[in-house]
């Protein structure tokens, strides 16, 4: 049986937006192996709960909203998009399920910030640098990360530790502090911005990125590896789980 990786709309005001920005997730989760589980929005809690349950794993996607400011406690910038309450409301499900049994998670940009949010982290509400970070074409790679030794995202995705290699980019906000079990495993050289962070808790796989790799999944093995990492622990969790019981 194929896992079920469990995805949310990316968002809730803007159905032409999740249209056109859902369908490289999909392909990129079916490509793999997995099975996309992608979750309506307007569900209630009961519903939406019944749907997590039958999944193994979660992918927060991208999104046009910015998380509320007032979840860490920050005043709004002007440059902050607006929240999607909807779409924080099923993440908040997905995240405290997959938390509760230790289900795989990998964020993807907004679901980065999300991520971190949740964990009692903050975010930059606007980066300011001169190295490009949104603007250009989502499937443009924009600039460089490099990315600490000892980490999942080096082991077992396979991504070079220590190298320089190119991301595409698509936003203007970011990870400032890191939420509660959770560390930054990548950064742009140039600026420092966070680019990817990790969870720390023995036995539970937690990955996010800020950039895009289901943009660039047909044609670049890095940004496929996030994809087979995730249906692979998917699976494992699975197996594991049809074991206990």
């Amino acid at each position: 049986m194929k896992p079920r990786i469990a995805i949310p709309e990316p968002c809730s005001f803007d159905r032409e937006y999740s249209a056109r920005s859902l369908p490289p997730y999909l392909r990129a989760i079916e490509a793999c192996g997995g099975e996309p589980i992608v979750l309506d929005l307007s569900l209630s809690p009961e519903s939406m709960a019944k749907v997590i349950s039958g999944c193994s794993g979660v992918l927060l996607p991208g999104s046009k909203a910015d998380v509320d400011p007032q979840k860490f406690n920050a005043a709004r910038h002007p440059r902050t998009n607006p929240s999607d309450p909807l779409r924080e409301a099923a993440e908040e499900l997905l995240l405290q399920d997959a938390y509760n049994l230790r289900k795989p998670i990998f964020g993807i940009c907004y679901g980065l910030q999300s991520l971190n949010v949740w964990r009692t982290g903050t975010l930059v509400q606007h980066i300011e640098s001169a190295v490009t970070h949104s603007g250009r074409r989502g499937d443009e790679f924009a600039h460089q990360v490099i990315v600490e030794p000892d980490s999942r995202l080096a082991r077992e995705v396979g991504v070079p530790a220590n190298a320089r290699f190119p991301v595409n980019s698509t936003h203007h906000q970011a990870a400032e502090t890191p939420g509660d079990g959770l560390r930054v495993v990548a950064r742009c050289p140039e600026d420092k911005v966070i680019e990817a962070v990790e969870g720390t808790q023995p036995g539970h796989e937690v990955l996010a990125v800020q950039w895009h790799p289901e943009r660039s999944f047909g044609r670049d093995c890095i940004s496929r590896r996030f994809f087979e990492w995730l249906v692979a622990a998917s699976h494992e969790w699975q197996q594991q789980s049809s074991a206990r019981t």
